[in-house]
């Protein structure tokens, strides 16, 4: 493969509606020093019709495996990248990236030569459906998670995650690549990266519009294996997990208690005033951000999955014994 300066890498499973968008926002990128590898990761919907598509307007590789999750999907996709790139852009088949994405990464890069571990947040677009907005407004709201899918991380570490992830070839090879996880791959690589003493930075402008999930229980399935993976994560990189890694669970109990009071003590009902205050100041910041009033009271709801899925999910790891790692 003839060398390029950006390599990226996609594992899409039954997606190639959406893999359709991405490979369409690529091809309108004001840059061509790109390649692309995507790794059909055993779909019952396979996308090679799209990439056909698409093969004659972009360098791209097209490669198909058996179901092994995304992390060996990945990996997969770099080992066909070989050396042919001097770094790896990972992107979600669900996102598509705007049209000065890559040319904003690559003059970044050279005035950031220091850097081997990249990204930045993402953002939602006017064609998303009122569920993909308002589960875009709980995955990057300050009032919810307040990380970097928000761009509210800290500029000077962070741990980016595949929908928006760029990490320098031979950093990638140095640490083994990604683990055999089925979920919290990404911020696992991005933790070893670090620790092995690899640079991280953010640049807020290296945004994409990330499409997430279609449907209310989908959403929670998602949010709920992130909860169980926050668990292996802070086995595996002792000192990662924060206390805002808790809040979802603490909300939950908090919730069991208020319920069990009232029928105990009716006065305690107070104490559901923080919830409903957190509801009004979420929709409140909602709106201002989508001037609409039923995309509001969806991300007050988005927001109540997200905790729920969440906090369920840490909790229903404990007491359990840590698995090893294939």
């Amino acid at each position: 493969m003839e060398h390029r300066r950006i390599g990226i890498v996609v594992a899409v499973y039954n997606r190639p509606e959406e893999l359709e968008e991405l490979l369409a926002s690529l091809l309108r990128q004001s840059t061509t020093d790109f390649c692309v590898v995507v790794v059909e990761d055993g779909s019952t919907r396979p996308s090679d019709e799209v990439c056909a598509r698409y093969a004659s307007s972009l360098t791209l590789v097209y490669l198909k495996q058996e179901n092994t999750g995304p992390a060996l999907a990945r990996n997969h996709g770099v080992a066909a990248l070989g050396q042919s790139t001097d770094y790896i852009l990972f992107v979600d088949s669900d996102c598509t990236l705007p049209p000065h994405y890559l040319a904003c990464a690559e003059a970044w890069l050279d005035a950031h030569p220091e850097v081997d571990l990249w990204g930045g947040p993402d953002a939602w677009d006017e064609n998303f459906t009122p569920i993909q907005k308002a589960i875009s407004y709980a995955m990057t709201s300050p009032y919810s998670t307040g990380g970097i899918r928000g761009g509210g991380e800290r500029s000077d570490k962070f741990y980016p995650r595949t929908f928006n992830m760029g990490v320098r070839t031979r950093a990638f090879e140095a640490v083994g690549g990604f683990a055999n996880l089925r979920y919290g791959e990404d911020v696992d690589l991005s933790m070893r990266l670090c620790e092995a003493g690899y640079r991280s930075a953010l640049q807020r402008e290296l945004f994409v519009y990330h499409k997430r999930r279609t449907s209310w229980r989908s959403f929670f399935r998602q949010v709920y294996h992130s909860g169980q993976a926050r668990r292996m994560l802070a086995e595996r990189h002792l000192g990662t997990l924060r206390w805002v890694h808790l809040l979802p669970s603490a909300a939950i109990l908090l919730g069991i208690l208020w319920i069990v009071s009232l029928f105990v003590y009716w006065k305690c009902v107070a104490l559901g005033v923080v919830g409903v205050v957190y509801g009004l100041v979420v929709a409140r910041h909602a709106y201002r951000q989508f001037r609409s009033l039923s995309l509001a009271l969806r991300s007050v709801w988005a927001c109540g999955v997200m905790v729920l899925g969440y906090g369920f999910g840490l909790w229903s790891t404990l007491g359990r014994r840590r698995r090893g790692v294939r």
